[in-house]
C-alpha cells in the first residue's frame, strides 16, 4: 500500500465514488423516519434490503474490497434502520409473512455486518487495510446498539424469526428452514465473539460491550433458554447446528474461572480479599525495594562515578543509587544491558492473538457470576451429554461443517465443564460439612459421575491422543494448548472419582486410569512436550507444567496400588520385526503370497507387554529439557500463585534429591535464579505459604553443590554449560562412560531364482536398480567397466608387446625356443581396485545388496571382511576386455529398455535370499525323489570331484534295487523311560566317534600358484585324478561280487532268517515310526545297502550342516547302494547281523593319500531317530 503523505492524497476519499452513490440511494430508499416520530418502511423496503445483501456479498465479499461495509457504517446503516425495522415489526413478526420476510432480509444483512474481520495476509487487499480500523470500531458500535437498544430486544427477535422452523420436525425441514435457524445462531455468536480491539483506541465505555454485559442481556432476553433447547435436543432435532453452539459457548466462557464460579459467596468475599492482601503486600515489597535507592533532595547534583573493573578498565556509571557497595554498581550495569533478541517468523496481530488466547482471566459481576453460575448447572444437568456426543461423533467423521478450530474449542470446553463439576461437586460437599441438618442439601456422593460420561470414555481418549499428536506435529501450541487442558482435568476428575464414596465410580476411575496410563505413547508424549518447550507462552508452559506435575504424581501413586502394572509398547516391537526380517532375509524373500505379507503386516502392527518400571520413566521424565522448562516457569516466580510455585517446588526436589540428579540444577543462571528467590533482590515474599519450603530447599541445595564441587572440581567449569547425559556420568561416576560401538550388518544377499542365463539374470538386477531410481549407481557402474576394459585392453597390449620385443631379442642373439611353452611363465593382468566416487557410494556398496547383487554378476570380487563395510571391491584377473565390454553392453541395453515380463510378474519377482535358496535347497534334498540329480552326481564321480573334507560321499548303487515291503507292527511300542534314553543316547555318540576316528580326511590343497609351475601343477593334479578313478573302479567291482555272495548267502538261509524275523520284528522305515529300539539293540551296524525309494518320506539325517546340505548333490543323498543282501566290508571276516531296512545314506571314504590301502572300510551315516516324519536327534550329540 502507497503511504500518503500530501494533505490532497489523505483528503482522498478512500471509497470509490459510484460505490458510495450506489449504496448511499439504496439506504434512503429503505425508509425514514416518518411524521408521527416512528420509522417508515419505504413502498420496496424487502427488494431494497436484498439488493444491499447483494452488494455487500458480490462487492465485498468477492472482490475482497469492504467498500460497502464502509459506506453502511458511514451512513449509519444498523442502529438507524435496521435496529428500527426490527423494532417495529418484533410483536408482529411471526403472524405477518411479508413482515416476517423484512425481518428476515435485515438479519441476513446484520449476520455479515456484525461477522468478525479477519484478514489473510495472503489474499488481503489495499481496501482491506484501509478499511480494516474503521470496521472494527463500526462493529462494536453494533455490539453496543444491539445490546443497549431500548425499544426492543433484538436478540430475542432475532431468535423469534426462527422460531417457525425451529417447530417443524427434522425430517420436514427444508434447507431454508436450517438456513434460518443457522443465521439466527450465528448473530448470537458474533455479538458474543465481538470485542473491543487493543490497537485502536475507540469512545465507547467497554462496560457496556463487556462480558458481564452480554451475560445479562443473554439472560433478560431469554437467550441461555434457546442454546439449552438447542443443546438438549442435538441429534434429535438438530444436527448442523452443533458447531454453531460450540462456538457460542466457546467465547461466552473462555478466560472465565468456574472455581471462582461455583464458590458460595462468603468464600468468595474471603478469596477476594486474600487476593487485595497480596497485591498490597506485593506493592508494599517493591516500594521497600525501590525506597532503598529512592532519589533524595542531594540528587539534583548529579552522581558519576568511575568502575575498576579486573581488567583494569574503567566503566562510567551515572546515579546515587550506585554509591557505596561494588555490588549495587554491578547490579546496576546489568539492568542498563538490553539485548533484542531476533524473533522468528512472522508475528500475529493483536486480532489474531486475541481471538486465540483464552488463558486470559475476564472478571465479572455479581449479577453475571450468578446468572452464569445457574446457566452452567443447567447445561451440565440437561444438555452437556448430548451436544458434546454428537460433536465428538462429527469431529471424528471431519464432517464439512466442522473446522480445524472447532477441535481446539471441543476440547478447551470439555476441560471447562469438568473443572466446574468438580468445583460445584466440592463447593456442595463442604456446605454438607458445614450445614449437616440441612434439607436443602443435596449430597453430591449420592450423584454418579453420569453427568460428563460421554466425555470420559475410551473414545474421547482416542480423539484426545489423536488431536494432541496432530497438533504437535504441525506445531499449532494452541490447539495443543487447549489438549493439555483437557487431558490435565480429565486426570484430575478421575482422580475425584477414585474418591468417591460410590463403588461405581470407583471402579470407572481404575478402568479409566488403567487404559490412559497402559499406553507407552502417552508417557512418551508427555515427555516430549515438557523437554521442547521453546516460549511458546506462559499460558501454554503453565499448561505443560501442570500436565505433568499432574500426570507424574498420579502416576506414581497408580503405580503403587498395581505393583504388577503392565504398559504397552508400539516401539519396540517395530523395531524387532525389522531386525528379524533383516537377519531372515524376509523383505527380499522369493515368495509374494498374500498370506505371508498379511502376516507380515501383522506382525508389525503387534504390540508387546512389558512391567512398569515407575523409577524408569523418571529416569526418561527427568532431564536438562524438563528440567529447563521448569525453570523457566520458575522466572515467573513474582506472578504465581501457591499451587503454581508448589509445582515448581515439587518438581525440583524430585529433581535434587529424590533422583538424585542435582547435577542439572548445578548451572549458574539456575543457582543465580535461586538466590535471587530468597535473598533477592525483588525475591519471593516472606509473608508467602510457600517462603518456607523454599528457603529450606535452597539451603540444603547449596550445601550440596559445596559438596559436589569438592569431589568434583570440573563441574565448576560444566556449570556453564547444560548437562549432556555422558557429562551427567562424568561427574557422578568420575570417568568417561565406555560407548560400545556395533559394526553395521550387512544386508541380505540376494541372487536371482534358477531357470535364467547370465544376461537375463543381469536384465533383472539392472530393471530392480532402475525401478529404485537408481540410475546414477548403473552409470558409476558403466563408468568404472568402461575404465577397467580400457586398462585391461592396454595391459595386453603392452604383454603382446613385450612377447614380441622379447621374440625379436632371443632371435638376435641366435638362442633357441623354449622346448615346453606350456610350462612357460605366463602373466597374468593384475586385479583392478574399484574406487566410490563419493561416501555415499561406498555406503551404498556396503548397504545396497541390490546393487551388490549386479556387481556380483558383472563378475567383481569382494576382498577383506564381506560382512564388514571397509571390504573393497576388485575387478579379479580372470575377466578380460572383451567380457567387460559385454557387461556394458547388457547394462546399457537393459538400463534403457528394461526387460518385460510374463504374467504381470516385476524384476522384483525374480529376486529372492540365498537365505531363502539354502533352506529350499534343503527342504528339496529331504522330500525329493532318490533319482533326482543321478546325471550329475555320475557327472562329478567320473571327473572325481569329491571334497574329502566335508566327510563320505553318497556314491551310486552297485546293483538294481529291490522294491521293498512293510511289515505290520506285531506290537505297540512301548514308552522308554529316562536310563533307556540315556544309554540309547550314549550309545549313538560312541557309534558317532567310531565314524569319526575311522574317517580319514586329510585332503589339503595347496596353493600352487606361486611355488611351481602351471604344467607341472596340472600334470600331478591329473595323475591323482586317474588314481582316484581307478581305486574306485575297484570299489565299485569289489561292491557288486559282494552282492552276489549275500545273495547266495540269503538264499541258503531264507527260511531261517524269515522265521527269525517273525520272533523278532523289525524296526519300520515309515516315516511315521516312532520306535526304534529293536533296530539298536542289535548291536553296532557297519554298513546298510538297503534303502527304499518309493517310500514318500525319506528319512534324512538331521545332524548334518546347512553347507553340507546344499553343497552335496540331491540324488546322492538318498541314492540305493545295494540289493536286499548285507554287504560286507573288505577284509573284515564277520558278518554284519541282518538289520530292518531303513533310510540311510551310503558313503564312501574319501581318498586321502597315495599309500592309503585298499580295504578301506566304507562307513554309513548313523540311524536317525525320526518321529512323526522329523528328525529328533540332537546336532550336539
Amino acid at each position: 500500500m502507497a503511504q500518503q503523505t500530501t494533505l490532497e492524497e489523505w483528503a482522498k476519499d478512500p471509497v470509490d465514488p459510484e460505490i458510495r452513490a450506489h449504496v448511499y440511494s439504496l439506504i434512503s430508499a429503505l425508509g425514514g423516519i416518518g411524521d408521527d416520530g416512528t420509522y417508515a418502511l419505504g413502498t420496496d423496503a424487502l427488494l431494497v434490503l436484498k439488493d444491499l445483501r447483494k452488494w455487500l456479498k458480490f462487492a465485498d465479499q468477492q472482490l475482497n474490497r469492504r467498500d460497502v461495509a464502509r459506506c453502511m457504517a458511514e451512513a449509519n446503516l444498523v442502529k438507524g434502520d435496521l435496529l428500527e425495522i426490527l423494532a417495529k415489526l418484533d410483536p408482529k413478526i411471526v403472524g405477518d409473512k411479508l413482515k416476517h420476510k423484512i425481518a428476515m432480509a435485515c438479519l441476513e444483512l446484520l449476520v455479515p455486518l456484525t461477522w468478525p474481520f479477519e484478514i489473510d495476509p495472503q489474499e488481503a487487499t489495499v481496501n482491506q487495510v484501509r478499511h480494516n480500523a474503521y470496521i472494527e470500531l463500526a462493529q462494536i458500535n453494533y455490539k453496543r446498539s444491539i445490546l443497549q437498544f431500548d425499544r426492543a430486544r433484538i436478540l430475542q427477535s432475532a431468535v423469534r424469526i426462527a422460531l417457525p422452523s425451529m417447530a417443524i420436525p427434522l425430517r420436514e425441514r427444508s434447507p431454508r428452514d436450517d438456513g434460518i435457524i443457522r443465521i439466527a445462531l450465528y448473530f448470537l455468536r458474533n455479538i458474543v465473539m465481538l470485542s473491543p480491539p487493543k490497537s485502536t483506541p475507540m469512545d465507547v465505555d467497554e462496560a457496556e460491550v463487556s462480558r458481564s454485559t452480554v451475560i445479562d442481556t443473554f439472560a433478560e432476553q431469554e437467550i441461555f433458554q434457546v442454546l439449552l433447547s438447542v443443546a438438549s435436543s442435538i441429534g434429535e432435532d438438530f444436527v448442523t447446528q452443533d458447531v454453531i453452539v460450540l462456538e457460542v459457548l466457546f467465547y461466552l466462557l473462555k478466560g472465565v474461572d468456574p472455581g471462582k464460579l461455583f464458590m458460595a459467596e462468603k468464600e468468595k468475599n474471603k478469596k477476594e480479599t486474600e487476593e487485595l492482601k497480596d497485591l498490597i503486600q506485593k506493592e508494599k515489597a517493591m516500594l521497600a525495594g525501590y525506597v532503598r535507592h529512592a532519589p533524595t533532595r542531594h540528587n539534583r547534583f548529579g552522581t558519576m562515578i568511575w568502575l575498576k573493573r579486573e581488567d583494569n578498565n574503567v566503566s562510567t556509571i551515572s546515579g546515587q543509587d550506585v554509591l557505596g557497595k561494588a555490588q549495587k554498581s554491578l547490579e546496576h550495569m546489568d539492568k542498563s544491558k538490553k539485548w533484542n533478541k531476533p524473533k522468528q517468523g512472522r508475528r500475529k496481530n493483536d486480532k489474531e492473538v486475541e481471538a486465540e488466547e483464552f488463558d486470559l482471566a475476564v472478571a465479572l459481576t455479581t449479577s453475571a457470576r450468578k446468572t452464569l453460575k445457574a446457566f452452567t448447572e443447567e447445561f451440565l444437568d440437561s444438555s452437556f451429554n448430548p451436544l458434546f456426543l454428537h460433536l465428538r461423533k462429527a469431529i471424528e467423521r471431519e464432517t464439512d461443517r466442522v473446522e480445524d478450530r472447532h477441535s481446539k474449542q471441543y476440547f478447551y470446553l470439555v476441560s471447562w465443564f469438568l473443572r466446574a463439576e468438580c468445583s460445584r461437586r466440592r463447593t456442595i460437599r463442604e456446605y454438607n460439612r458445614k450445614n449437616p441438618q440441612s434439607i436443602d442439601a443435596l449430597n453430591a456422593e449420592d450423584e454418579s459421575y453420569g453427568l460428563v460420561a460421554e466425555v470420559m470414555n475410551q473414545e474421547t481418549f482416542i480423539l484426545l491422543n489423536r488431536f494432541m499428536q496432530k497438533s504437535q506435529d504441525e506445531k499449532a501450541w494452541q490447539n495443543l494448548n487447549a489438549g493439555m487442558k483437557c487431558l490435565t482435568q480429565i486426570l484430575l476428575t478421575v482422580q475425584e472419582m477414585s474418591d468417591s464414596a460410590l463403588e461405581e465410580d470407583q471402579e470407572i476411575a481404575e478402568n479409566i486410569q488403567n487404559r490412559i496410563f497402559y499406553e507407552e505413547s502417552t508417557h512418551d508424549r508427555i515427555v516430549y512436550l515438557l523437554r521442547n518447550y521453546n516460549g511458546q507462552g506462559f499460558g501454554y508452559l503453565d499448561a505443560v507444567t501442570e500436565l505433568s506435575h499432574v500426570f507424574l504424581r498420579m502416576l506414581e501413586r497408580y503405580s503403587k496400588m498395581n505393583v504388577d502394572m503392565q504398559i504397552r509398547s508400539r516401539r519396540r516391537t517395530r523395531k524387532i520385526a525389522k531386525k528379524r526380517a533383516q537377519v531372515s532375509g524376509e523383505a527380499n524373500d522369493d515368495t509374494n503370497d498374500p498370506g505371508e505379507q498379511e502376516e507380515m503386516q501383522a506382525a508389525q502392527k503387534t504390540v508387546s507387554e512389558r512391567k512398569f518400571d515407575f523409577m524408569r520413566f523418571c529416569a526418561k521424565f527427568i532431564n536438562q529439557g524438563s528440567v529447563n522448562t521448569f525453570v523457566a516457569f520458575l522466572k515467573f516466580f513474582q506472578e504465581l500463585d501457591t499451587e503454581q510455585l508448589k509445582r515448581a517446588h515439587r518438581f525440583l526436589y524430585r529433581v535434587a534429591f529424590k533422583m538424585e540428579l542435582d547435577v542439572l540444577l548445578m548451572r549458574v543462571d539456575i543457582l543465580a535464579l535461586l538466590n535471587k528467590i530468597i535473598k533477592g533482590p525483588d525475591g519471593l515474599d516472606m509473608q508467602s505459604p510457600v517462603f518456607r519450603e523454599w528457603e529450606d530447599f535452597v539451603r540444603h541445595f547449596f550445601r550440596t553443590t559445596v559438596k559436589k564441587v569438592q569431589e568434583r572440581p570440573e563441574l565448576i567449569v560444566e556449570m556453564l554449560f547444560s548437562k549432556i547425559p555422558a557429562t551427567l556420568f562424568y561427574l557422578e561416576h568420575g570417568y568417561d562412560k565406555e560407548v560400545i560401538v556395533r559394526a553395521p550388518r550387512a544386508p541380505a544377499e540376494l541372487e536371482i531364482k534358477p531357470g535364467m542365463e547370465k544376461p537375463e539374470q543381469t536384465g533383472v538386477a539392472v530393471a530392480v536398480l532402475v525401478n529404485q531410481n537408481k540410475s546414477d549407481a548403473l552409470r558409476w557402474l558403466r563408468e568404472v567397466l568402461t575404465s577397467a576394459a580400457e586398462e585391461r585392453r592396454g595391459w595386453v597390449a603392452e604383454e603382446e608387446a613385450r612377447k614380441t620385443l622379447a621374440e625379436q631379442t632371443r632371435a638376435e642373439r641366435g638362442e633357441p625356443e623354449p622346448e615346453d611353452p606350456v610350462g612357460a611363465d605366463i602373466r597374468r593382468p593384475p586385479s583392478i581396485l574399484v574406487k566410490p566416487d563419493n561416501g555415499e557410494r561406498r555406503m551404498s556398496l556396503f548397504k545396497d545388496n541390490k546393487l551388490r547383487l549386479l556387481l556380483n554378476l558383472v563378475g567383481f570380487m569382494r576382498l577383506g571382511d564381506t560382512h564388514g563395510p571397509e571390504a573393497t571391491w576388485v575387478i579379479p584377473s580372470s575377466l578380460s576386455s572383451e567380457e567387460l565390454e559385454d557387461s556394458i553392453n547388457l547394462i546399457r541395453k537393459f538400463e534403457f529398455d528394461p526387460p518385460v515380463y510374463e504374467d504381470g510378474k516385476t524384476a522384483e519377482d525374480y529376486l529372492r535370499s540365498k537365505a531363502a535358496g539354502a533352506r529350499r535347497s534343503t527342504r528339496r534334498a529331504e522330500f525329493d525323489d532318490d533319482s533326482t540329480g543321478d546325471e550329475n552326481d555320475s557327472e562329478k564321480e567320473a571327473n572325481g570331484d569329491f571334497d574329502p573334507s566335508v566327510g563320505p560321499t553318497a556314491r551310486k548303487p552297485d546293483a538294481p534295487r529291490k522294491t521293498l515291503r512293510r511289515r505290520k507292527r506285531l506290537h505297540t511300542p512301548r514308552e522308554l523311560d529316562d536310563e533307556e534314553m540315556e544309554l540309547k543316547a550314549e550309545k549313538r555318540r560312541q557309534r558317532k566317534l567310531e565314524k569319526l576316528a575311522k574317517e580319514k580326511s586329510k585332503a589339503y590343497i595347496y596353493d600352487s600358484d606361486e611355488d611351481s609351475d602351471d604344467e607341472v601343477f596340472f600334470a600331478r593334479e591329473e595323475a591323482l585324478r586317474q588314481k582316484t578313478l581307478a581305486h574306485f573302479k575297484r570299489l565299485l567291482t569289489l561292491g557288486s561280487t559282494e552282492t552276489s555272495t549275500s545273495k547266495k548267502r540269503k538264499a541258503d538261509e531264507g527260511g531261517k532268517t524269515e522265521k527269525k524275523r517273525r520272533k523278532t520284528p523289525p524296526k519300520k522305515s515309515a516315516p511315521f515310526d516312532t520306535d526304534d529300539s529293536e533296530a539298536e539293540d542289535a548291536g553296532p551296524v557297519e554298513v546298510s545297502s538297503r534303502a527304499s525309494s518309493s517310500e514318500p518320506f525319506p528319512g534324512v539325517a538331521g545332524s548334518e550342516s546347512e553347507e553340507e546340505a546344499t553343497d552335496t548333490p540331491l540324488s546322492s543323498q538318498h541314492a540305493p547302494l545295494g540289493d536286499d543282501g548285507d554287504y560286507d566290508n573288505a577284509g573284515s571276516a564277520k558278518t554284519s547281523t541282518p538289520v530292518a531296512p531303513k533310510q540311510q545314506d551310503m558313503t564312501m571314504a574319501g581318498v586321502d593319500d597315495e599309500d592309503e590301502e585298499e580295504g578301506t572300510p566304507v562307513m554309513r551315516r548313523p540311524a536317525a531317530r525320526t518321529r512323526a516324519g522329523f528328525v529328533i536327534d540332537s546336532d550336539s550329540e
